[in-house]
């Protein structure tokens, strides 16, 4: 299983960045950004989060225990939920099209999004990196897997605490009513 892990998360990963990279050439101009030491305070725990789940943890021995059993089928439950959690994050940012954007933006001609995966979340691109993360956790088995998947929620929750505060500076009401029928991460949840 750690040959498997070594290899088959990291060109999921890798693929899903470069996908990722490529789509990201042709989007609307932003007339509004957030400031780089906003944009830092999420950048940063994503960051210790991937290194986390990647990094050995001899150095840090609780991190590297495990938290469950490590199996063969929570290998390959890990890998699914992983590789789910990664393609709804990819039919979000088709859906979003050129509004898309790493950071928090107001585009030139900015639209609000309520189809495919917006039925669902809000912020399905931030649900599918969480479920993302979580498979990976789950398929590496340690510590360190559940301190990333905390880090990210913390970090995605503040990200997303920015956005819906400009989303409803930018479309008011509706953004308001999108957000009484729609849960931001977890439908029905959260």
């Amino acid at each position: 299983m750690q040959i498997a892990y070594e290899w088959l998360f990291p060109v999921l990963w890798t693929t899903w960045c470069a996908c990722w990279l490529i789509a990201s050439r042709h989007v609307k101009v932003a007339v509004k950004k957030e400031t780089a030491a906003s944009r830092l305070l999420h950048i940063i725990p994503l960051v210790l989060a991937v290194v986390l789940l990647w990094a050995p943890m001899q150095g840090v021995p609780v991190l590297g225990r495990h938290f469950m059993r490590s199996t063969v089928q929570g290998f390959w439950i890990g890998a699914a939920l992983t590789v789910a959690g990664l393609l709804f994050t990819a039919w979000a940012r088709v859906v979003l099209g050129r509004n898309w954007s790493g950071i928090v933006t107001v585009k030139e001609g900015h639209e609000l999004i309520t189809s495919g995966p917006y039925r669902l979340v809000r912020h399905p691109i931030y649900t599918g990196l969480l479920l993302a993360f979580t498979g990976s956790a789950i398929a590496r088995a340690e510590w360190c897997g559940v301190l990333a998947v905390a880090l990210v929620f913390a970090a995605l929750w503040r990200k997303l605490r920015n956005e819906e505060r400009w989303m409803r500076e930018q479309f008011g009401a509706a953004y308001d009513a999108y957000s009484q029928r729609v849960s931001a991460l977890v439908p029905g949840l959260l």
